[in-house]
């Protein structure tokens, strides 16, 4: 089963996710992990990895481009190179394409220049804005020079001493911080085992992104170094997809002069663009979708329907390309969940009844499992009918 799962993801991302998932999946977790957190992390994994990317979600609206560092904090460095420099011109350049192409979107910059921005303000930038997507740039480094490549991470444990290192050197910028030790918990293995799970809806959306920026990094000829996983603090924070990209390591003298252009920067603005084009239409196309699902509806009943019809009121959850049994424990302990095939789309539904108070009553409940997005539909013997149909059909 598992290695079935691990085939699946290889084949739907086709990035290098070995740095990811493992065939040995004793080796995912550190050796003090207990038997019951590397269960729960596994279930939450091939819960949520089933559902489509992008199941239930609102109009995109907002990206947040967070370049690394600045001010004092200068990052790691190379022969006439600085990260914060360099991550904060392909922030911009990024920022310009996106705003140039997609009049749609506000973008909004955590810094515009060479200031300091503490990890826990980015992410706070990001969430009170009710980002759709945050994209954060950096450059990498390592105490060998041949290291060479572009990596893009998510929120997840780390699989390697590398990624272990990489991630405490971009997080060590806490300690230039004021009252930093009231601001950051220490993140743990099993406090970030439970923030991946509770960001399961947005991890799926971050390897998507992710993978179509390694793409896109690999066709202007960037070294792929794959899609990977660490403890990354403003990932950690953020509540929304959310990716780190590391452009290339500035201790390796061929990246370091590549990166050091400006014309090579715009390379690189111009390929994560291009990822965040693809990754949107994918998520504007589901979007669409939803919202036929909600409006759409008059049409599908035209023939009249009499006050004996029978009324039902169901709760939509999600919609799906691929399909998950609907058990209890992969909806958030919502029991009774309904599965319907309607093309190619699978729905699924929560709290069948012919009262409009009682359904009104569950989509409370299903809110308050995670499901912002739920909402009541009607039906009339089996048919969808214009909901204020279905509520006055109830009231006779």
């Amino acid at each position: 089963m598992l290695n079935l799962f691990y085939s699946k993801l290889f084949t739907r991302y086709k990035v290098k996710l070995k740095t990811m998932f493992s065939e040995k999946m004793n080796q995912f977790t550190l050796s003090f992990m207990t038997k019951r957190y590397n269960v729960l992390f596994l279930v939450g994994f091939v819960v949520f990895f089933q559902f489509n990317s992008f199941s239930q979600l609102s109009k995109f609206k907002t990206v947040v481009i967070d370049a690394g560092h600045g001010g004092h904090d200068d990052g790691c460095s190379g022969k006439g190179s600085k990260e914060k420099t360099i991550a904060l011109s392909i922030a911009l350049k990024l920022g310009k394409l996106i705003e140039t192409g997609n009049k749609d979107v506000k973008v909004i910059y955590t810094r515009k220049t060479d200031k300091f921005v503490t990890l826990d303000n980015r992410a706070k930038i990001a969430n009170s804005k009710n980002a759709d997507l945050f994209i954060c740039v950096h450059a990498n480094a390592n105490e060998r020079s041949s290291p060479i490549g572009t990596e893009t991470y998510v929120l997840g444990l780390h699989k390697t001493k590398e990624q272990k290192e990489i991630a405490a050197r971009e997080n060590a910028v806490i300690e230039l911080e004021e009252n930093s030790n009231s601001k950051y918990q220490k993140i743990t293995p099993e406090r970030l085992i439970a923030r991946t799970m509770q960001l399961s809806a947005y991890l799926n959306q971050s390897i998507s992104f992710a993978s179509q920026i390694q793409k896109e990094f690999k066709k202007i000829g960037r070294k792929d170094r794959g899609v990977k996983q660490a403890g990354f603090v403003v990932l950690y924070k953020t509540t929304m997809p959310s990716v780190l990209i590391e452009t290339g390591f500035l201790t390796n003298p061929t990246d370091n002069a590549f990166l050091k252009k400006s014309t090579n920067q715009q390379k690189m603005a111009q390929a994560i663009y291009n990822a965040f084009k693809r990754y949107k239409a994918s998520r504007d196309k589901i979007y669409n979708e939803i919202v036929k699902d909600k409006t759409d509806v008059k049409s599908e009943t035209k023939s009249p329907v009499s006050n004996n019809s029978n009324v039902v009121f169901k709760i939509q959850l999600a919609s799906s390309t691929n399909k998950i049994e609907p058990k209890s424990y992969n909806f958030k302990g919502l029991r009774g969940v309904e599965l319907k095939k309607d093309g190619k789309y699978y729905r699924y539904y929560y709290g069948a009844t012919g009262s409009y108070s009682d359904i009104k009553n569950s989509l409370k409940t299903a809110k308050a499992k995670g499901y912002k997005d739920a909402f009541v539909m009607g039906f009339v013997d089996g048919k969808r009918v214009d909901l204020q149909k279905a509520i006055d059909l109830a009231k006779n």
